[in-house]
This record gives structure tokens, C-alpha cells and sequence, in this order.
């Protein structure tokens, strides 16, 4: 019985960990940083880089981290759904910021691209979160998964592994249903070949 209650604390713990490193924020800037070294020339991927920091990755971190600390949200992951009513309004302008930064910087059509889907998937997102909350963690999982394996299949493979992992995660952790799972999944496959492609 120990051993059982063991097992089930680690295996709380790695999903709570797998949950962290799959959070949206920590998985799109991951991904954003192998793409930038993995496809640019050093000063135009800085330049890339630099741009959707200032735009798009700590104006995010911002709304969320000050999000929980006033009490508008419970948790970073914004896991209850009638808080997402007042996450999306500020997120999907944040992510409109990023495309017209990418697009006043010349940046390539890629990346423009995934700017573009970003803000789309974001604002699918906030539409169907009137009927249910689906997974962000699996949607930009699966998303980045896509778009790395078709830059680099060896890369893609892992970042795969690890959106199955964070799609089990979360069911595990029950912030999230099977077809509220599934839903940001496919939603994410969807804008993973889109930008791919």
C-alpha cells in the first residue's frame, strides 16, 4: 500500500512537471529558439528573436504572472473556463502585436505565418471557450511539434513525445477532459501543417 501511494505521488509530480515544461508560454519559446537556430543566420534570427520577446513572450508572461498575483486568474495556466473570458480579450491583441511587429520587420514568411496562425488558433480558441474549455497546453504542444518535425524530423520526434506526454498530462492532472484535450490537439495539428506548409 506504501508503494502504491509512492508510485502515485511520482507520477503527480512528473505530470505536474511535463504540465510546466508544456505550458504554452514555455513550449512556444522553446520552439521559437530551435527554429531561430536551426533555420537563420545568426543576425536576422536575433533580430527574430529580440522581436517576439518584446512582443509577443513577456507581454504574455506579464498578463499572466500579474493575472494570478491580482486574482483574476487561479493559476498561470488560466485552468478555469469563465476565467478565460477575460484572458482571451488581452491575449489575442498581445498576439496581434507580435504579426504587425514581425511584418514591420521584414521578417520571413514563415514566421510571419506562425504569427499569423498563432493569433488565429488564439482567437478559435476564445470562440469555442463559450462551450467548452479546450487544452492551450495541447494545442501549442502539438502545434510546435508539427512545425518542428517538418524542420527538423530528429527534433520533431522528441517535441512529439513530449506534446503526447503533455496531452496524458494534463487528463492526469484533470484540468482538462478527453475532448477538450483532443480538441486542442487537433486544433494545433491543424495550425502546425498551416504554418508548416
Amino acid at each position: 500500500m506504501n508503494s502504491d501511494k509512492i508510485d502515485l505521488k511520482r507520477a503527480v509530480v512528473f505530470a505536474r512537471w511535463v504540465s510546466w515544461i508544456g505550458h504554452p508560454l514555455v513550449f512556444i519559446s522553446l520552439s521559437v529558439a530551435i527554429i531561430i537556430v536551426l533555420r537563420l543566420a545568426s543576425r536576422a534570427g536575433l533580430a527574430l528573436f529580440l522581436t517576439l520577446l518584446a512582443t509577443l513572450i513577456l507581454p504574455m508572461a506579464l498578463l499572466l504572472f500579474r493575472g494570478v498575483r491580482s486574482g483574476r486568474w487561479s493559476d498561470v495556466d488560466v485552468s478555469v473556463r469563465a476565467e478565460r473570458v477575460r484572458f482571451y480579450p488581452r491575449a489575442i491583441p498581445i498576439s496581434a502585436v507580435a504579426v504587425i511587429g514581425l511584418w514591420l520587420l521584414r521578417a520571413p514568411a514563415f514566421a510571419l505565418r506562425g504569427a499569423v496562425v498563432t493569433w488565429f488558433v488564439l482567437v478559435v480558441a476564445a470562440l469555442v471557450n463559450f462551450r467548452i474549455k479546450l487544452s492551450l497546453h495541447a494545442l501549442f504542444a502539438f502545434y510546435s511539434a508539427i512545425i518542428l518535425f517538418v524542420i527538423h524530423p530528429l527534433v520533431g520526434a522528441i517535441a512529439f513525445v513530449l506534446a503526447f506526454l503533455v496531452f496524458w498530462s494534463r487528463l492526469y492532472l484533470e484540468r482538462h477532459d478527453l475532448l477538450e484535450t483532443l480538441l486542442g490537439a487537433s486544433l494545433g495539428l491543424l495550425g502546425g501543417l498551416v504554418t508548416a506548409w
